[in-house]
């Protein structure tokens, strides 16, 4: 199961990222934009949404598309909730109890990018591709 931890841990990682206690929770902006944040069940989500917010761990991100939000909450709508309000449109939030680890990390990178700047991006796929120049050679990269 996905936690808070698991999500300041991808954070950390992301120049320029932030993390800030909310009113609802833990949030993460990168210069001041918010891309992630701990969801509360506030009096504006339709009841449905908030009695899972109010009872399990849910988390939204930013997204760059309305509609790869939609697609997401089809294709697993277990995972997915439907918009939670209007604001801060596009979004999907998500439970974090049951997103896969791997899934988790490309949300909140994915949602990095949206609100981070050029330079910022440029300089984490930069400290990306170092990594993978730098890494040593296993038998399955020497053989491609």
């Amino acid at each position: 199961m996905a936690t808070l931890d698991d999500v300041r841990r991808i954070a950390d990682r992301l120049p320029g990222s932030e993390e800030r206690a909310m009113t609802g929770g833990a949030a993460w902006s990168v210069r001041r934009k918010l891309y992630a944040w701990e969801c509360h069940p506030w009096p504006s989500i339709p009841d449905d949404i908030r009695a899972i917010v109010a009872s399990e761990l849910v988390v939204a991100v930013k997204i760059a598309d309305r509609m790869d939000g939609l697609a997401l909450v089809q294709m697993e709508p277990d995972v997915f909730l439907r918009t939670t309000t209007p604001w801060s449109e596009p979004k999907v939030a998500f439970r974090m109890a049951a997103i896969s680890a791997d899934h988790l990390t490309e949300l909140v990178t994915d949602a990095w990018r949206v609100q981070a700047p050029k330079y910022l991006r440029h300089e984490f796929d930069a400290a990306i591709a170092d990594a993978h120049a730098t890494a040593p050679m296993t038998p399955s990269r020497r053989d491609r």
